[in-house]
């Protein structure tokens, strides 16, 4: 089977950057011409001797910026655990080197945008849940895998992996470009892997749950929301539950993704911001696109709708079970293979979740199916007997529960910015003070973040995944937009307003009517200058700029 290389050292001079394979029995170097962004392969012997060297666990890949070409290396992994006898690394620190050795060619403006753009990448680099196997496709389920033929299994991984979710696919370009270079390239997933030895009537079997999250339509929370042209949904998860015993194995896959039509729901200050259907787009073409490509890649779908019957969820409810109406239901099964190597069961449908954001009750319900399911499987595999419930067995139950409500977690950090709400429940299988408490802080959090700081991660994820280009030439970047001013007038004057109105309370005047007149002027101001905020939210939250808005919507 093809492997990228697993040791590499990274030997730096003021020319070029020699990346060694250290694997044994290996004389190959990449070599990276820091001048003219030429690849090209060598041996160890051409490496100079006055190069800077230092090791490295692997090339995320290249990426243009202002100041010109960047190599981001991962600098530092965490060993997760085995699967199949493959090692399984998270990513766990990188850097991001650039080609120029210096930055004097930039203006003093064209600096401070690559700086923007470099903190955007460390922004997405610093997100945990970078996981990859040198020797091994991550990007692939069990049962794909078994349903491939030899040739597949003698593709580079970078080739033969499921674009949807190598996460570092635009970095990889350049080295995807070269056939020859595929065994430096290696395929990242991003979303959350735990891999856990387990003990149930003194067997001990393998359990393993990985998340991939979809870098189609990637983004952040109230930025992306539904389907693109191309039938993408936005935070599409696909999550395989795992069962090795004792050279068995079984797998369970359930997906989740935004409501797959043209819908949208803008931050704009308030605490749920109404969700606002397209009325100018035809739903059932990309609706039915989404659905053409799930049926080919996973079969029937039994579609979970966890969206509220009223409120202001009403209407995206109504919508998505217009479109859903007639659709075939699956059924509940899984993939397995015995130790021999026969296939005993395949899976023939998926439950497809979706919820307002595909987080909080998604993976409860997640959680919940995959239960049933593990429950069948390791009674299958003599794990469990007859009659035996998974939950009688408190050792298995707290790694299960916990597993999950980490998922959530990694899940809802890497869309929502915050840890998931209704881990409480998937922890202890009820709801308590502590995890109401947890979902209040995690909610203001969210509330900040969605409002303040999520363009800013929103241009981060366009601008890794390749959906916005840093152009060759010296014009300006979209960074340069100007905020109106009333982003930054109107605030100052409720907050000048409303601290007169506390000072006229504490420091009060000659006579009562001269302090109720000034406490109601300066109320009054502070009032009016909050409803204009509020009435033009958009303006005031932190909105993507190097993707336009009607390409998100």
């Amino acid at each position: 089977m093809a492997t990228a290389y697993e040791r590499y050292n990274l030997h730096t001079t003021t020319e070029k950057f020699f990346i060694e394979a250290c694997d044994e029995g290996v004389d190959a170097v990449l070599v990276i011409d820091r001048v003219s962004n030429e690849m090209t392969l060598t041996g160890k012997m051409d490496i100079p001797p006055s190069a800077v060297t230092r090791p490295i666990c692997g090339i995320m890949g290249t990426l243009r910026l202002v100041a010109g070409m960047y190599l981001i290396v991962i600098t530092r992994k965490r060993n997760v655990g085995s699967l199949l006898g493959h090692a399984v690394w998270k990513a766990v620190d990188f850097d991001v080197i650039s080609y120029k050795k210096t930055v004097l060619h930039l203006s003093e403006i064209q600096s401070q945008e690559n700086k923007t753009f470099l903190s955007m990448i460390n922004n997405v680099l610093n997100t945990d849940g970078f996981y990859f196997c040198t020797d091994f496709d991550l990007t692939h389920t069990l049962q794909r895998l078994a349903n491939t033929s030899p040739d597949f299994h003698e593709m580079s991984l970078l080739e033969r992996a499921d674009q949807r979710f190598v996460w570092n696919g635009n970095l990889l370009r350049e080295l995807a470009a070269q056939p020859e270079l595929h065994k430096f390239a290696l395929p990242v997933v991003h979303g959350f892997i735990v891999m856990k030895p387990c003990r149930i009537n003194g067997k001990i079997f393998e359990w393993i749950l990985i998340s991939r999250r979809s870098c189609f339509r990637a983004g952040v929370r109230y930025y992306v929301r539904g389907i693109d042209s191309e039938g993408h949904a936005a935070n599409f998860v696909e999550t395989e539950q795992i069962v090795l015993y004792e050279g068995a194995k079984t797998s369970f896959v359930q997906t989740r993704g935004s409501m797959p039509f043209y819908w949208s729901q803008r931050p704009n200050l308030k605490y749920k911001p109404k969700p606002i259907i397209s009325k100018t787009i035809n739903h059932m073409d990309g609706f039915q696109r989404h659905f053409d490509s799930q049926l080919l890649i996973y079969g029937k779908q039994t579609i979970l709708n966890l969206v509220n019957q009223k409120g202001s969820e009403k209407p995206l409810e109504q919508a998505f079970a217009n479109l859903v109406s007639g659709m075939n239901n699956g059924m509940l099964n899984y993939f397995m293979v015995n130790s021999e190597g026969r296939t005993l069961a395949q899976q023939r449908g998926v439950f497809r979740s979706n919820c307002m954001d595909c987080l909080d009750r998604t993976n409860v319900i997640q959680s919940l199916l995959a239960r049933r399911s593990l429950q069948s499987q390791l009674q299958r595999m003599g794990v469990l007997n007859v009659g035996q419930r998974i939950d009688e067995h408190a050792e298995f139950e707290k790694i299960y529960k916990n597993a999950w409500a980490d998922n959530a977690n990694a899940c809802a950090v890497q869309y929502a910015g915050t840890g998931a709400l209704k881990t409480d429940f998937t922890r202890t299988g009820k709801r308590t003070r502590w995890g109401l408490l947890m979902d209040g802080w995690n909610s203001m959090i969210r509330y900040y973040k969605n409002n303040f700081s999520d363009g800013f991660r929103q241009d981060s994820i366009d601008l890794f995944l390749g959906n916005f280009v840093v152009d060759e030439s010296d014009g300006p970047t979209p960074l340069r937009v100007q905020k109106d001013w009333k982003f930054l007038t109107l605030p100052i004057i409720m907050l000048v307003a409303f601290s007169m109105c506390i000072i006229c309370l504490l420091m009060a005047g000659d006579t009562w009517t001269e302090t109720l007149a000034y406490v109601m002027f300066w109320g009054a101001a502070s009032v009016i200058t909050a409803t204009i905020i509020l009435l033009n939210g958009q303006d005031f939250v932190d909105a993507p700029k190097l993707v336009h808005k009607e390409k998100m919507d």
